[in-house]
C-alpha cells in the first residue's frame, strides 16, 4: 500500500483527478434513494476514526475565499467528485442552511451547516444520502486571516461508514488523504486566480 500510495503522488494533475474520479465511480453501488444519516457536529472530528486534514496558504481575502465557498459552480472546478451543488436555503448564508451536493456514481449529498461565521468558519453535515453505507459525514472549513493579503485555509472531513465501505477503510484512507490534499491544492489555485481577477464566478 505505501508503494502505491507513493506512486500516486508522484503522477501529474490530470493522471491524479482521473484516478479519483475512478475510484469516487466504483467504491460502491450507486443507489438512487433516500437514507437518514446521523447528523454530527465539529466535535466530531475529535471522535470520529476517519478524519482526514489538508491544509493551504491562499493568496485571497477571508472576503474572497468565502465568495468561492458561496459559489455553487465553484465546488465542482476543484472538488472532484462534485457535479453540481443546489443551495436549497436562500442568501445570506448561516446555521442550519441547506444545500443538495449532486456527486459522481449518482450519489447526493443533503447538507446542512452547523457553523457559519462568514470569513472565519464554516461547517456542513449530511443529513441525508443516496448512499446507504454513510452514516455519518462532517466537513469543516477554518479560514485565518494572515494580514498580509494571505489567509490559512484548513479542511477537515469526518465520515463513519457501514457495511462492505467500513471493512475497505483500511485501503481508501491513505488514498483520501492524499485525494483531499490534492483537491485543495486546485481549491488554492481557483481560488488565488479568483483574487487576482483571473476569472469570474457562476460560470455555468
Amino acid at each position: 500500500m505505501i508503494s502505491l500510495v507513493k506512486l500516486f503522488s508522484q503522477q501529474p494533475d490530470a493522471v491524479q483527478s482521473r484516478a479519483i474520479a475512478d475510484v469516487w465511480q466504483t467504491a460502491e453501488i450507486p443507489m438512487n434513494d433516500y437514507f437518514e444519516c446521523i447528523p454530527a457536529g465539529v466535535d466530531f472530528l475529535d471522535k470520529a476514526h476517519n478524519v482526514f486534514v489538508a491544509i493551504e496558504l491562499v493568496k485571497a481575502t477571508p472576503e474572497q475565499i468565502f465568495d468561492v465557498f458561496e459559489d455553487a459552480h465553484a465546488w465542482t472546478q476543484w472538488a472532484l467528485p462534485i457535479e453540481k451543488v443546489e443551495w436549497t436555503s436562500p442568501l445570506p448564508y448561516g446555521v442550519g442552511t441547506t444545500r443538495n451536493v449532486h456527486m459522481m456514481g449518482d450519489i447526493i449529498g443533503y447538507e446542512e451547516f452547523v457553523e457559519w461565521e462568514r470569513g472565519k468558519r464554516m461547517a456542513f453535515t449530511f443529513l441525508g444520502c443516496s448512499r446507504s453505507a454513510t452514516r455519518r459525514f462532517l466537513e469543516d472549513y477554518r479560514v485565518t486571516d494572515l494580514g498580509n493579503g494571505s489567509c490559512r485555509v484548513e479542511w477537515y472531513m469526518a465520515m463513519e461508514v457501514s457495511g462492505f465501505s467500513r471493512h475497505m477503510m483500511f485501503l481508501t484512507r491513505p488514498i483520501m488523504r492524499l485525494a483531499n490534499k490534492f483537491m485543495f491544492r486546485k481549491f488554492r489555485k481557483f481560488t488565488e486566480a479568483y483574487a487576482a481577477g483571473e476569472l469570474s464566478l457562476g460560470t455555468a
